[in-house]
């Protein structure tokens, strides 16, 4: 076992390595390097692989595997479900009003017989279904790929459809929460003419990439009063500057990209790259792999 040290000559670092686990940034040399030196496989402790180099070391010949987001999915759906709870309950307004030894003034919302719409249905927006549907909300999803029918019975969605119904599912949600891995078709899928049909006081909950949304549109959209709110833990920027005026909104919650950094996350994407790890030292494939 050995640690990658970015100050050191890169090369040298990789002999006798057979797999790299990457936690931090990679570049082309440093593929270059592990295809050079034999290196077997290469795992990546991430969900997202955006800002990999994919066809590069596709080209390198070497096996690449992502941990999916079974293995954060718990952490993210408790993220996005605590964005729909402050919203609901105006959590900033009730903060201002105890400095200001106010009482009784705030009114949030129940949350039953609200509609709350996925887009996509995989690991995250399934467990964020099964927390939210005690709370009485509807739900509703969309997905680009039919869902295992044990799923659908466990959950029992209020209505499961596909991308075309993207824009009616705008229009219905009270809790608007995005699922999506971010690539040439889901760049900005959550763009000004969707976020103009969303109800006025209709909320996103974006707990997946920033690249999803049109930024800009959204933070007009919510300077202007033109939605009810937003629960922001990722953003098309990052780090986000925190001078923007629309992150001094009472309505809008914002995390660093921090919604699947749990103890529960780091152990299952640890166990993920064990489990990988040993398949390579028994001569089996990898799980999970992203370049096939």
């Amino acid at each position: 076992l050995s640690y990658f040290n970015y100050n050191e000559p890169i090369k040298p670092q990789f002999k006798g390595i057979d797999v790299v686990v990457q936690l931090g940034p990679s570049t082309e040399e440093m593929i270059d390097a592990a295809s050079e030196t034999g290196v077997k496989f290469w795992q990546l402790q991430s969900v997202g692989f955006e800002h990999f180099n994919l066809e590069y070391i596709k080209s390198k010949g070497i096996p690449v595997s992502n941990c999916p987001g079974i293995f954060s999915s718990v952490a993210l759906a408790q993220t996005a479900m605590m964005f729909i709870l402050m919203l609901a309950h105006k959590y900033n307004e009730a903060q201002e009003d105890i400095r200001k030894s106010a009482i009784g003034k705030i009114k949030g919302y129940d949350l039953v017989g609200r509609t709350l719409g996925l887009v996509g249905f995989g690991a995250s927006a399934q467990e964020l279904a099964r927390r939210a549907k005690p709370f009485g909300m509807i739900i509703k999803a969309i997905d680009v790929r039919p869902i295992e029918q044990e799923i659908l019975d466990l959950i029992e969605p209020d209505f499961l459809g596909t991308p075309e119904d993207l824009d009616q599912l705008c229009a219905d949600c009270d809790y608007l929460s995005l699922h999506l891995h971010l690539n040439k078709k889901t760049e900005k899928i959550i763009n000004a003419h969707r976020i103009s049909l969303m109800k006025p006081d209709a909320c996103l909950i974006n707990i997946a990439r920033g690249g999803l949304v049109d930024q800009e549109a959204l933070f007009k959209a919510l300077l202007t009063d033109k939605i009810g709110g937003a629960g922001l833990d990722v953003f098309d920027k990052e780090p986000i500057d925190p001078s923007l005026e629309v992150l001094a909104l009472p309505n809008v919650f914002a995390l660093p990209h921090t919604a699947g950094g749990t103890d529960g996350t780091a152990r299952n994407r640890a166990i993920c790259a064990a489990t990988n790890c040993d398949r390579i030292a028994e001569g089996l494939d990898p799980l999970y792999r992203i370049d096939l």
